[in-house]
């Protein structure tokens, strides 16, 4: 009797954002491969582990001279460029860190994860800081090069080993960016899997010990109950939906720059991105002609040109930041700017500008991720701060103020993980990346961050006397 026929294996279809034109068809890895590939990095975990710290940072130097050829960060650009649309320049600035980033990461854990000794009369207790094990790490498709080195280069450096799963709507470009690692480390160390949302959940499943997630606050929820059952570690880093107040007596065109800048570069498609801007009713016409100057000034166009704006990653991400423009028309809003897909191929959409937000439209409560300037208008700073705060997210967030002290004790009052005042969110020193609320679970970045890839080993003993 014959046997029956195996399932269909699921693939791929890495469609251009530009044009929609096919670029490639990758099959997703099988149930038996993903099984491989967590089987391998288990197996490789001890003689990992036990090359400590310098051997292992020896070994992310030499990843580091190859990400520093030229040849190789333009390619990997192209690659990112082709695949989501983020325009060129900014996919070389992305990808043409890597080298500086990677070698940045070991110093800072260098110190971060050294062994620490304290005594107490004879007794000696000395803490060193362990591989936890193998890390899944499943990155997202907006910053494809930069957020899967800031989960899979501290994973290694802390002895771990690591499952890299890219997002579907980049696997080429994961692929790219784990070739010079794969060239250099030791086998099984890394292992690239490619695949969908079943892929991603398998793995979750999978007998892995940490998961690294960079993405949606819906799809951390569904890893965070899946690694319950087993308290496997998490460090979720989510959505956001933050605000930005705007005080009468702020700087106004700084402010609309930033407003401008922060809601649409790479299409909107930023975690932190501003998606709600508080400002106070003295300074809101002025605030708002200077925005809608500044968004209608914006060049929009094939990613390979000289642009501000590529398109959106997918005809899905732009459908559904269309039907947020339509409830909120349907609600009340006026669209000041655009809201519009662009005619032709690709998932090109407008830079738009949307006043008279309120609490009651999709665009006010759930996360954008487009090229959306959403404003209300608030009676004061006290009403901003109330609105800002009333949300499930709290990621970033920003204050303009032209008193400076001012600013600071309004945004120490905002629920966010970062707040930035009169600028962005990037700061002096090696401060955490994390959000609070349904913003996130753990850090990126900072000893923290590079501390919870790893459990703690205190070891004590007495000194003879």
């Amino acid at each position: 009797m014959p046997a029956p026929p195996s399932a269909a294996r699921r693939t791929l279809r890495v469609v251009s954002p530009s044009t929609g034109r096919l670029l490639a068809e990758l099959p997703c890895a099988t149930e038996g491969e993903l099984r491989a590939a967590v089987s391998d990095a288990r197996a490789a975990l001890s003689g990992w582990a036990a090359a400590g710290f310098e051997g292992r940072a020896a070994v992310l130097e030499r990843v580091a001279r190859r990400f520093a050829d030229p040849a190789l960060t333009e390619g990997l650009a192209r690659l990112a460029t082709s695949e989501m649309g983020k325009p060129l320049a900014a996919s070389r600035g992305e990808a043409g860190r890597t080298a500086d980033s990677i070698r940045e990461t070991v110093a800072a854990c260098r110190a971060a994860l050294a062994p620490v000794e304290a005594c107490a009369g004879r007794t000696v207790t000395r803490t060193t800081r362990e591989p936890v094990g193998v890390v899944a790490a499943i990155t997202p498709w907006n910053f494809p090069v930069g957020m899967a080195r800031e989960v899979v280069v501290p994973a290694l450096l802390a002895g771990n080993t690591v499952v890299f799963k890219p997002s579907e709507l980049v696997p080429q470009t994961g692929q790219a960016f784990a070739d010079p690692f794969l060239a250099e480390l030791p086998d099984g160390v890394l292992r690239i899997v490619q695949g969908d949302d079943a892929t991603g959940k398998a793995l979750v499943a999978a007998d892995i010990d940490l998961v690294g997630f960079v993405g949606s606050v819906e799809a951390g929820r569904h890893i965070m109950a899946a690694c319950a059952p087993a308290l496997k570690r998490l460090v979720l880093e989510l959505g956001g939906k933050d605000p930005m107040i705007v005080c009468a007596d702020a700087d106004l065109p700084a402010a609309a720059d930033y407003a401008v800048r922060e809601s649409m570069r790479n299409s909107g498609q930023v975690c932190c991105a501003v998606e709600r801007i508080y400002v106070e009713q003295p300074a809101a016409a002025h605030f708002l002609e200077l925005v809608v100057a500044r968004a209608r000034a914006l060049t929009v166009g094939p990613p390979e040109d000289d642009v501000f704006m590529g398109p959106m990653a997918s005809e899905e991400q732009r459908r559904k930041v269309l039907a947020q423009l339509d409830d909120a028309r349907r609600k009340g809003a006026r669209v000041l700017l655009g809201g519009m897909a662009r005619p032709g191929p690709g998932w090109f959409l407008e830079p738009t500008v949307v006043a008279d937000v309120t609490d009651d439209m999709d665009l006010a409560r759930h996360e954008t991720f487009g090229p959306v300037a959403a404003v209300r208008v608030v009676r004061d700073a006290e009403e901003a701060v109330r609105l800002a705060n009333d949300s499930i997210y709290g990621l970033g967030a920003s204050v303009w103020c032209g008193d400076t002290a001012r600013g600071r004790a309004l945004g120490a009052r905002l629920a966010a993980g970062q707040v930035g005042v009169n600028r962005g969110l990037g700061g002096a020193g090696d401060p955490p990346w994390c959000g609070v609320k349904q913003s996130g679970f753990g850090f990126l970045g900072s000893p923290d961050g590079y501390r919870q890839l790893t459990r703690p080993l205190t070891l004590s003993w007495d000194e003879p006397a």
